[in-house]
């Protein structure tokens, strides 16, 4: 599929966004006053800016709000309930350790679920589309989810459980790979299927349906080269999470921390642009695409 930089940017920061909510919530780090406001801030930042970019691609963005009217079955909607609760819910909780040096941990745990189940909605709007094998898999939310805790405790300064998620996170992202590369082969899709002709005998392309492009084409008929790809995962494999567990491992210093970060946060937007790049769409049979 045509990698949009706004669902790129959108999924990768309010997942680590809501990632830091999540330790926030629990009590990981222990702060109050100004100390906590800073925190609370990059957590904000990153996950209210990560939705709003999310409108960007949007035909309407003016009716995003009708969205939430469709809970019972939409994904979509349910993620913009459980962001609006998490924000809510880590905002109040923000207010005690803030202005009051309260924990109120109740409150945090609320929150810190909510947070998590945000990220959770989000994966399933993507791993429910069966159109696109390499994403209809448990390996899904698993991905994000793994992505969303492991950045989250980077920015928390959980060095532990920030390299031992970094690594479940690379592990997870490997077999989503290599899981990904055989699922619509293994889907049972042909042109056959696409074309609804299977029964009249063995079927192909004789021309392509039309001269010109189309936005079906645009939108899920895009090929990113093997080579490419393969470079691009060992690329992105690198940045997110070799290079982070070896700055980890080497005596603390703000400046190595925040290397940390930014190395993560590059390598989890490269795994993230092959996340939909490498998607293929059934639709992309029926013009001879796959």
């Amino acid at each position: 599929m045509h990698p949009a930089p706004s669902v790129i940017f959108f999924t990768v920061f309010s997942g680590i966004g809501f990632g830091l909510l999540t330790f926030l919530g629990l009590g990981y780090p222990a702060v109050t006053g100004w100390t906590a406001f800073a925190f609370f801030t990059i957590a904000y930042l990153c996950a209210v800016g990560g939705l709003i970019s999310s409108t960007f691609h949007l035909g309407h963005p003016e009716r995003a709000m009708k969205a939430f009217t469709q809970w019972r079955s939409s994904w979509l909607s349910r993620e913009g309930w459980c962001a609006v609760a998490a924000l809510i819910a880590m905002a109040l909780y923000g207010m005690g350790l803030v202005f009051f040096g309260q924990r109120w941990g109740l409150l945090g745990v609320i929150g810190a679920v909510f947070s998590l189940l945000t990220v959770f909605t989000t994966s399933m709007i993507y791993t429910q589309l069966k159109t696109i094998p390499r994403w209809n898999s448990p390996a899904t939310p698993a991905m994000f989810l793994s992505y969303s805790l492991a950045g989250g405790a980077l920015l928390a300064g959980q060095v532990t459980w920030a390299v031992a998620l970094l690594l479940v996170a690379g592990v997870i992202q490997i077999v989503l790979w290599l899981q990904g590369d055989g699922a619509l082969a293994n889907s049972g899709s042909t042109l056959a299927t696409a074309t609804g002709l299977g029964t009249k005998g063995s079927v192909r392309a004789f021309e392509p349906p039309h001269t010109g492009t189309n936005y079906l084409l645009k939108e899920f008929a895009y090929v990113v080269g093997r080579k490419h790809s393969l470079k691009l995962r060992i690329l992105s494999l690198v940045l997110m999470v070799g290079l982070p567990v070896l700055l980890l491992a080497a005596p603390f210093a703000h400046w190595v921390a925040a290397l940390a970060v930014i190395s993560h946060v590059a390598g989890a937007l490269a795994a993230r642009w092959l996340f939909f790049a490498e998607a293929e769409h059934v639709v992309g049979l029926y013009y001879g695409k796959r």
